[in-house]
This record gives C-alpha cells, structure tokens and sequence, in this order.
C-alpha cells in the first residue's frame, strides 16, 4: 500500500476503522479471495482422486441455478 492515502478513524484516542481508496479496496478483496482459492487447492491435493463415470455425475449433479 505504499504510496497509497489513508485515513485512519479514532474513538477515545483509539483507532476503530480505516478508510481507503476503493481501488485498493477491490485489490484486497481479489488478494483475499486468491489467498482462500489457494488454502482450498491446496487441502484438495492432500486428498486421494476418486474419478466417476460422466453419466454418474451428471445424474447426481444438482446445480444451484
């Protein structure tokens, strides 16, 4: 966040919330949300791969649309 403005937000002499650029806001989110879908590739390759027939799963597949 070098180079980036923030205002920090006080009570009581404490610092309660931190407001900033939206852009950077966005770019944190995506951050996040890449750091989650990397924790999650990486619980799935400890597990052993189970492979179904294509006509199984699309029988039991039940998409939330």
């Amino acid at each position: 966040m070098a180079g980036k403005k923030i205002e920090l937000v006080y009570k009581e002499g404490r610092p309660v919330a931190v407001i900033i650029d939206i852009k950077e806001y966005k770019e944190l989110l995506e951050r996040l949300e890449d750091a989650e879908d990397l924790k999650m590739l990486k619980q799935m390759q400890k597990r052993k791969l189970r492979f179904k027939k294509l006509d199984n799963f699309l029988n039991e597949y039940k998409p939330n649309v």
